[in-house]
């Protein structure tokens, strides 16, 4: 694992800039798959609560396949992108928008209700 504090990132993109680029790539994604997110927000955060460098992105809700009674009143469920580890594993702004679209996909679908298992046998963990 990557030590959190010595961690010179290979690329450097402010949070805005991450946040403009990870709104660019939802904004690709098939109207298909984003007009179904109700009560969704997407979050850019720095870095995960364990200030860890492994863990792209989460899906923070309860999966649509789980719902049974959601409605009025509830919190929105959260995509979170988080940026460090996104720009420590991407050398290049086309590997990064390419992770970033994969991150995005991976975490809509855990949304829809499907699994890491299923996620990896699609290709999109």
């Amino acid at each position: 694992m990557i030590d959190p504090a010595s961690t010179t990132l290979p690329l450097q993109l402010s949070s805005e800039e991450f946040e403009a680029l990870v709104v660019e790539e939802l904004d690709q994604l098939p109207d298909e798959m984003v007009d179904g997110l109700v009560n969704v927000v997407f979050v850019v955060e720095d870095r995960p609560e364990d200030g860890g460098l492994d863990l792209l992105g989460l899906y923070d809700g309860l999966a649509l396949t789980e719902r049974d009674r959601y409605g009025m009143g509830e919190l929105p469920d959260r995509i979170i992108v988080y940026r460090e580890p996104h720009l420590a594993q991407c050398e290049t702004m086309e590997e990064l928008r390419d992770e970033v679209h994969t991150t995005l996909v991976h975490e809509i679908a855990h949304f829809y209700g499907i699994d890491d298992e299923r996620l990896h046998e699609l290709g999109w963990a």
